[in-house]
Parts: structure tokens; C-alpha cells; sequence
């Protein structure tokens, strides 16, 4: 077990808390990440991108010209691709990028990425994140104070208050319990986490 501070929003520390070794104090593999990471961002690739080839192009099936006597290289198709307006020559098709990852090896990558921000001082633990108003410059002012930038806050549910004063701040993202994820946790530096969302990760990554 290891302990770690509990703040609040004013960052003072008002308890301690345990974390896991087996979720937090796990052994970091870059290859591990490094696969995790490419399938996540494959899942988002459209893979709608299309050409059309010879047998797609809308033209005349009919002879351009004679086959001799033209001088000329012998021709029998508008939608040869070596003709302007012809189809593309192996074009791309659409298609699938997804990358399947075995569900215990994206578990271990996440215990990963988490061991990291915890083994390089980039982890925060906050008694929660319960904003009085909605209003972007109190929680500007919040992250002030805990001096960081490029911020990943997990919360262990809906947080109305926190997700909309934060959406207009470009260098933090706000994400449930629940959409935790590798490439966010490698993407921002530094990582919140709500005291209450604890539980539900260790929860979910030890299952």
C-alpha cells in the first residue's frame, strides 16, 4: 500500500489515503502502452476514404477511336486510369483499422500509466471537486494554486458544476471514473483524481 495526501480545493491537506500496490506500484513496459495506445487511436480513424477505380468511373464503354491507322496508341476505355477523368489505380477502399487488444492486457496497461503519474509525482488526490458556481475563472483559479498545467480530472460521477466551468480551458479534460483511458493518462501531465473515484478504479482494474 502506498499513502498519499488528500487535498481540497484550497490545497490543503485535510487526510491520507492508501492506494494499491497492485493498481498503483506496477512495473511500467512501454511496449505494453505503446500497443494500447495505437488501437485506441485506430478506433477512431473513420476508414471511409475511397477512390474510385476503372469499373466505378461513370463513361462510355464505346471505343474512343479506331484500333489502327491513327497513329496513335491504341485505346478502349475512358476510365483507364492512365486518362484524365479515368479511375484511380489502387485507390483506397474503405476499411477497418481497428486493432484488438485482449481486455486484460488494455487492464494492465491502465495500472501502467497510473503507477507512472503516481512514481513521478503527477498525482493529486482531491476530497472532491464540488464547485459552488459554474464559472470558468474560480476554476482557473483552482488549478492555480496546485501549479499545474496540461490536467486529466477524474471524478467519480456527474459533476455539472466542474464539466462546464472547465470546458472552455484548453489544457484540461474532465473525464467519469468509468471513460479513464491510456492515451489520456500518457497525453496530460499531470492527473486529479476525486477521492470517491479511488474505489470504483481499484475496483474495476483488479475484477
Amino acid at each position: 500500500m502506498s499513502l498519499i495526501d488528500v487535498y481540497n480545493l484550497q490545497r490543503e491537506k485535510v487526510s491520507e489515503t492508501e492506494l494499491k500496490d497492485e493498481i498503483f506500484g506496477v512495473p511500467v513496459k512501454d511496449h505494453i502502452l505503446h500497443e494500447v495506445v495505437v488501437a485506441q487511436l485506430n478506433r477512431r480513424r473513420a476508414g471511409t476514404a475511397a477512390a474510385k477505380s476503372r469499373s466505378l468511373v461513370n463513361a462510355s464503354t464505346r471505343k474512343l477511336f479506331r484500333q489502327k491507322g491513327t497513329g496513335r496508341a491504341r485505346a478502349g476505355s475512358a476510365s483507364s486510369p492512365t486518362r484524365k477523368g479515368g479511375g484511380v489505380a489502387f485507390g483506397p477502399q474503405p476499411r477497418a483499422y481497428i486493432r484488438k487488444v485482449a481486455k486484460k492486457v488494455r487492464k494492465a496497461a491502465l495500472r501502467m500509466a497510473l503507477s507512472d503519474k503516481l512514481s513521478g509525482s503527477q498525482l493529486f488526490v482531491v476530497e472532491d471537486f464540488n464547485l459552488p458556481e459554474i464559472k470558468t475563472k474560480s476554476f482557473v483559479g483552482v488549478m492555480r494554486r496546485f501549479d499545474v498545467a496540461k490536467v486529466l480530472i477524474v471524478t467519480a460521477g456527474k459533476n455539472e458544476n466542474l464539466e462546464k466551468s472547465s470546458r472552455n480551458v484548453p489544457w484540461v479534460k474532465v473525464l467519469r471514473s468509468e471513460g479513464l483511458n491510456v492515451y489520456d493518462l500518457l497525453k496530460f501531465e499531470h492527473l486529479f483524481l476525486e477521492k470517491p473515484a479511488i474505489d470504483r478504479i481499484e475496483e474495476a482494474l483488479i475484477s
